[in-house]
Parts: structure tokens; C-alpha cells; sequence
């Protein structure tokens, strides 16, 4: 990684190569329960890209949130480092051409990837807006967190109710919360047409029909809007050559899960010709 640090890169099939910065680990016991009780999957990498080399692709996967929060990177993971690092993942496979797929931040890693690169073949962002991005809110949002994570440090950490975000307290090293500070901070002046109008490879960007994300005050009353962006945008970005596909009945969790992804995404990689 830009940092030194070592990350661990696995493959899954045979096929065109479609890169994922998530952990295919299984998780299970009362961890698994904790999970499910906020509507995530615990076998989710596992499924995903079991789901593609099923279909005929090579998944390359890396667990790049689990090392970051091994390896926090404070000072220097702005959005230039998150592509590099992406690269260094394709690179440690001998991928040098390949799809990319991110989910919500992993989204916009992806797109901070197809503006610095032209070794992808394909872009898919999932519940992330390509367009009307939410960076001033989730700017708030993490520099809400760090700060809860300097006043916490050393607290027992507290149990949230599954679903009740506001009432959760950021116990994390305040190492970890300020790397996605100095993340945001980086795309504070960051020109999204004008990134979007390098970009000539097949797109996607799907998300949840109900993805918007409501904060209380302890939050500063944030609002990150996702469905109403990819809404409101939607024409826009078809006429940009962009695949739209909003979920129906779905938030950011549940559009998120195996279920609704591989039948968007499988058939669209595949349309894509990058497939036979």
C-alpha cells in the first residue's frame, strides 16, 4: 500500500478480471449475529465473488477496509493514495486491465480510480452517486465522528440498538476515524463533471430506492442524500452513457446484500462484452 503496509490480494475464478476492496471472509458466531441484526450479511465478499466466477469472471478481492482499520492511515489517505492503493491490489493479482465494483465510500474510490487510470474496463458504483455526491455531508459526518472517537477514547464501548444510528458512539482509535476526514477533505474541491466527462468505459450506479440517510442532531442533522441524487441526476447521467438502476424498496444496507447486487451486476458486466 502508499504506505508500505502489507495487504493480502486473492482471485476467485477464471475470466475477465473484476476487482473488489472486500474481505471474502465468512464471518460467524455472535458477530455474524450482530451483523445481521443491522441487516448486513456476513458472508458478503464470499458471495459476491463466488457469485462471479460462477458467471465466468476472475474476482480479485482484498480486505481494504479491514486493513485500513489495522493500519489506519491518518495524514495520508487522501483520494490519490485510495487510487493508488487499488492499483498496488490489481497490480499484486497481474491484473492489468479490469472491472471495478465499490459499495457506498468503495463507490467513490472507484470513480477517484477511473479518473487516474485507463487500465479499467468497466466501472460499477453501488449506493454512491456518481453525480450530486453527498462529499459536503459525509465531510460532517466523519469530522462528527472523530471527534466523538477523541472524546470516547478509553470508554468501555457502548451497544447501539441495531438501526438506531443516532444513539451509537464512535469508540474507535481516533487514528481510524481521521484517515476518512482526511479522505473527504482531499475532494472538498473535487469537479465531478468534469471527471465524468473522461470517462468513456461502461458505467453503472445503482442504489437502494430509499438510500438517504437521516442524522439527529448529535450528527449535526445530517442529511446524505443517495437515491435522491442518483434520482435526480438519473437523465443526466444516461445521456452520459451511464447505466442507472435504482432498487426498489431498498436502503443503503439492504441494496447492498448478494440478493440485489449480483442481478444487477452479473448480467451488466456481461452486456458489457466483457464476458465471451
Amino acid at each position: 500500500m502508499h504506505d508500505d503496509t502489507l495487504i493480502d490480494v486473492s482471485a476467485t475464478g477464471d475470466g475477465p478480471a473484476v476487482l473488489l476492496p472486500i474481505s471474502t471472509t465468512v464471518i460467524e458466531g455472535d458477530p455474524a449475529e450482530q451483523l445481521r441484526a443491522w441487516g448486513a450479511d456476513p458472508a458478503l465478499g464470499h458471495t459476491l465473488a463466488t457469485g462471479l466466477a460462477e458467471a465466468g469472471f476472475r474476482a480479485v478481492t482484498a480486505d481494504y477496509e479491514g486493513h485500513l482499520t489495522d493500519h489506519p492511515k491518518p495524514d495520508t489517505l487522501t483520494a490519490e493514495a485510495v487510487a493508488a492503493d487499488l492499483l498496488a491490489i490489481a497490480d499484486a493479482a497481474g491484473a492489468d486491465r479490469f472491472a471495478y465494483y465499490g459499495y457506498s465510500w468503495l463507490a467513490l474510490a472507484g470513480l477517484q480510480l477511473a479518473t487516474r487510470t485507463d487500465r479499467l474496463t468497466a466501472l460499477a458504483m453501488g449506493g454512491y452517486p456518481p453525480l450530486g455526491g453527498p462529499y459536503d455531508a459525509m465531510l460532517e459526518v466523519t469530522r462528527i465522528a472523530h471527534r466523538m472517537a477523541v472524546a470516547n477514547q478509553g470508554k468501555p464501548p457502548t451497544v447501539a440498538e441495531p438501526g438506531d444510528w443516532d444513539s451509537a458512539e464512535v469508540s474507535r482509535h481516533p487514528d481510524q476515524t481521521a484517515q476518512y476526514v482526511t479522505l473527504y477533505e482531499s475532494l472538498r474541491d473535487f469537479d465531478e463533471r468534469a471527471a465524468l466527462d473522461r470517462l468513456d468505459i461502461p458505467r453503472l450506479a445503482f442504489a437502494g430506492a430509499d438510500d438517504n440517510i437521516s442524522y439527529g442532531p448529535k450528527w449535526n442533522n445530517a442529511y446524505v442524500a443517495i437515491a435522491d441524487a442518483l434520482r435526480q441526476h438519473q437523465a443526466e447521467l444516461i445521456e452520459r452513457g451511464w447505466t442507472v438502476e435504482l432498487v426498489k424498496d431498498a436502503d443503503h444496507m439492504s441494496a447492498m446484500l448478494p440478493a440485489a447486487v449480483l442481478p444487477i451486476l452479473i448480467p451488466w458486466l456481461t452486456s458489457a462484452q466483457l464476458v465471451g
